[in-house]
């Protein structure tokens, strides 16, 4: 109901600002004033709405609190006799009931009969609360308003006060930014600890065990759980080679023809459509995955075995036989197809800034077209490329649906590119999912997992900036 008040607000704000630009016209008549009417205005818009916006915002977070203690204080002997999570539970149905919806459980008496009563008492303190809140912003909104009128006048310097405030808005969404980050940091590092505090990190960085198990019992077999991630590292190291198998050289090429070779009307077909296909969800590749790619890739494989079972290669054969659908192939694939777009139009960008003087000099020599893209083009290029590759490779690290939906869950130290095999990323996802116990090394592990994935792909970035800072090539 707060935000009820909102309407109000912004027609005040309107009023402010046609009331402060003209005051500023009348105050300034015959005098040369420092800013313009409409700075006036802006800054008394301001003055009215920050304030009132502030209380009503400040409302919203710490009205729940102490409505909470409110009717905490005020309620009956039974209810205060209660333990504190049946209690809590008895005043959110009370709460409930205040505001019109049912009860979520049916309570025993005497607090059945508490209940109704409770509920009207819980819905007048908010009611109470909320309608405060509103008249608080409004009469600081009049404050506000009251002493900006008091302030306009033809030498008051409204046009650097209003960008002052213009200036501290934008820094405090790059703080935001910034604090953001370094929470996320701070979060992971320290949970990581944790977790590094229970299980060594040579054991976790260089063991071929992963089966994170926590038991009930001590006795339970399986209690102590592997931490050895080496089979994750090499999943995800795997299907990122195969995706980057796919992505670069395609998308390198299509990039080249576009820049090219394409006419201007295919380039504005074609180039549209590669950026929608990047914006394409990962989900949707990953049912394109486990749809239709890995039961074609299954059936070939198994064709194949099916070929050489009784012959010299029948060993090889029952192995092919037994191929699923699950597999680092797929997800490789498929996910080489969806970076792909992200490649190309990297690449098509960076070929493009390539200036044209380079191209009129080697076409000037007697290059061909194929001669000055080898020679010319993609060694100019090359410093952009490999930053792009590099950016793609992060995003097929980092990639989570597609590997959960076509490579499946097992934990292999392999490369064989048609076992199934797990990433980092599915695995932080698989132990993070359901209520899970934050105290547990099996939970834990998953920041220790994050650590290590933000650190790689960190590393990744860093390296790609350095290589476009250190080759980048001057042009006149």
């Amino acid at each position: 109901m707060t935000w009820l008040f909102l309407p109000i607000l912004i027609a005040a704000a309107v009023a402010a600002y046609i009331g402060g630009r003209g005051l500023a016209r009348r105050r300034g008549e015959g005098q040369r004033p420092h800013s313009r009417p409409g700075q006036h205005g802006a800054y008394a818009l301001i003055w009215t709405v920050v304030p009132a916006l502030a209380i009503l915002i400040a409302a919203n977070v710490f009205s729940g609190p102490l409505e909470q203690s409110l009717t905490a204080s005020g309620a009956p002997e039974a209810v205060q006799q209660l333990e504190p999570f049946r209690r809590e539970a008895f005043f959110a149905d009370a709460r409930a009931v205040g505001a019109g919806r049912p009860a979520a459980q049916i309570w025993p008496a005497p607090y059945a009969e508490l209940l109704p009563a409770e509920g009207q008492r819980a819905a007048r303190i908010n009611l109470m609360l909320q309608i405060g809140a509103g008249v608080a912003a409004l009469l600081v909104g009049l404050l506000g308003a009251l002493f900006v009128f008091g302030q306009i006048r033809p030498g008051m310097r409204a046009r650097n006060r209003v960008e002052g405030w213009i200036v501290g808005v934008l820094f405090v969404c790059s703080a935001v930014a910034i604090l953001t980050t370094v929470g996320i940091i701070a979060s992971l590092v320290y949970d990581s600890m944790r977790f590094f505090s229970s299980v060594p990190i040579a054991e976790f960085l260089f063991g071929t065990q992963w089966s994170p198990q926590t038991a009930i019992r001590a006795d339970q077999v399986g209690s102590t759980g592997a931490f050895g991630a080496l089979p994750l590292f090499a999943g995800t190291f795997l299907i990122m080679l195969i995706a980057m198998a796919v992505a670069a050289p395609v998308g390198l090429f299509s990039a080249i023809y576009l820049s090219e070779y394409a006419g201007p009307t295919f380039r504005a077909v074609v180039k549209p459509v590669l950026e929608i296909l990047a914006g394409v969800p990962t989900v949707v590749y990953g049912f394109f995955a486990a749809l239709t790619v890995g039961p074609a890739f299954r059936g070939f494989f198994n064709g194949i075995g099916a070929m050489l079972v009784g012959g010299p290669l029948d060993g090889l054969g029952q192995y092919l036989m037994l191929v699923q659908n699950q597999m680092a192939l797929v997800a490789g694939m498929v996910m080489g197809i969806m970076l792909i777009p992200f490649v190309s139009s990297l690449s098509d960008d960076i070929i493009n800034a390539v200036p044209q003087s380079l191209r009129d000099g080697s076409y000037a020599m007697g290059a061909t077209k194929s001669e000055t893209v080898k020679r010319v083009l993609l060694p100019a290029a090359l410093p952009g490329v490999a930053g792009a590759m590099l950016l793609a490779m992060s995003r097929a690290i980092g990639e989570t649906m597609i590997v959960t939906m076509a490579a499946g869950l097992a934990a292999r130290l392999t490369l064989n590119p048609l076992d199934t095999v797990t990433t980092v990323t599915v695995q932080i996802v698989t132990l993070l999912t359901g209520d899970q116990e934050f105290n547990s090394a099996k939970t834990l592990s998953a920041f220790g997992l994050g650590l290590t994935l933000f650190l790689v792909t960190l590393a990744l970035n860093i390296v790609a900036q350095r290589i476009v800072q250190t080759y980048r090539q001057q042009y006149d």
